[in-house]
């Protein structure tokens, strides 16, 4: 997928490769405003070709008037600019127990949303048959049709095969294994479809939204499970089966005893995922019984509970010093829903990375919290299908076809 071309410092070498309009489009996609006579001289393409270029895209609706430029003398050039609204982008986070659908443009701000009480495990067909009702009904609700739809981004809780969009032996997803969600989705909306789990897409969205200018870039969440979405050198790495970032797996030193789901011993998951720190506390006299309880009982300062979570951040942080140093990422963000939790997680990260790490890793690193929270995983479902559709090969295809 081809990101956008920030600024016009890049051109010279774009120069040579602005043989379509969909190339052409790119150096647009920043919002800035320019006339023709400004892309010719970034592009060192003839004014003729540009504007023949130009018209295809303002015909496409993707590109649209923005002003007139001062003049030096007789009629002031016009200016054009990426037009966002031209096509929306359904957004959708498929999560354990709840479904998030928002309408957004292409520049993926949020037009209409709803959150959904869903349980996944209902299975595939009735799932993504509510996500393409209310869906159709939050495009009516933005003031937009079907056919001003140009694609679905969906996230799901477990692993899938992004070139196929295919879930792959998802443990909290009886039925999903295998199932083709983007042939289902599209035989009631036939406009691309792409599929990832929801730490990739929350990485996306978290990354595009808030830290743009940092290609190394790590989302963890700390949820019910535990996994990394990983952006380097501005890309999204998947790895060759689509299970880069399974950190819940990892296994941590100090829990050779602790059994975890996928049959194995010493889980980063089994010690520090909301249910495993409400078993923790349970175990000590405090009753817990998942995360939301543990989030609640810090919040009414239990020290108990405080600690344990605590302790969960050594745990995060001791898997973490190593993809420090593996990765050299510049940005760690923690979001999820036991990243709510603050400092008291993000403590016992700090307190592990950055005495394990190798200085130099840790340098220039910064850890956070999410900024996006629970709109993550939107801002990031509405990024991979923009990353896709606003490519240009795509733009290409698609002023061809509209020809």
């Amino acid at each position: 997928m081809t990101s956008p071309t920030g600024t016009d410092a890049a051109a010279p070498e774009a120069a040579g490769s602005m043989s379509r309009a969909g190339d052409l489009f790119q150096l647009l996609r920043d919002g800035k405003a320019r006339t023709r006579a400004e892309l010719a001289l970034t592009t060192g393409l003839a004014r003729s070709t540009v504007a023949s270029r130009i018209d295809a895209l303002i015909q496409s609706g993707l590109v649209g008037p923005a002003g007139e430029a001062s003049s030096s003398g007789g009629r002031p050039p016009s200016r054009f600019a990426f037009n966002p609204a031209a096509r929306v982008v359904l957004a959708v986070d498929v999560g354990a127990t709840h479904v998030n659908i928002a309408v957004t443009d292409l520049n993926g701000s949020v037009l209409t949303e709803r959150r959904l009480g869903q349980d996944v495990a209902d299975g595939p067909e009735a799932v993504l048959d509510r996500v393409v009702s209310e869906g159709t009904k939050l495009l009516r609700r933005a003031g937009r049709g079907t056919e001003d739809l140009a694609g679905i981004g969906i996230g799901l809780p477990g692993p899938v095969e992004h070139a196929t969009g295919m879930p792959v032996k998802p443990p909290i997803m009886p039925g999903w294994d295998g199932f083709d969600v983007v042939r289902h989705v599209q035989r009631s909306l036939p406009v691309p479809v792409l599929v990832d789990n929801d730490v990739n897409i929350m990485a996306l969205g978290e990354q595009a939204s808030y830290w743009p200018e940092h290609g190394n870039f790590l989302f963890i969440k700390v949820a019910t499970g535990i996994g990394a979405g990983i952006i380097s050198s501005g890309q999204l790495q998947r790895g060759a089966d689509g299970t880069a970032g399974d950190l819940g797996h990892v296994r941590v030193p100090r829990g050779d005893n602790v059994l975890c789901r996928c049959g194995n011993y010493g889980c980063l998951e089994a010690l520090a995922s909301g249910p495993a720190v409400a078993q923790s506390l349970t175990l000590q006299g405090v009753t817990a019984d998942d995360g939301g309880d543990v989030l609640r009982l810090v919040a009414e300062g239990n020290l108990q509970a405080i600690q344990a979570l605590r302790q969960a951040g050594r745990d995060l942080g001791d898997v973490l010093a190593t993809v420090v140093n593996l990765l050299n990422p510049s940005v760690i963000v923690i979001g999820g829903s036991l990243g709510q939790a603050g400092e008291h997680l993000m403590a016992g990260v700090r307190e592990v990375v950055y005495r394990r790490s190798l200085p130099l890793a840790t340098t220039h690193l910064r850890i956070g919290l999410s900024m996006a929270g629970d709109q993550a995983a939107i801002l990031g479902a509405s990024q991979m299908v923009t990353q896709f559709v606003l490519s240009p090969a795509v733009i290409e295809a698609t002023l061809q076809s509209a020809g």
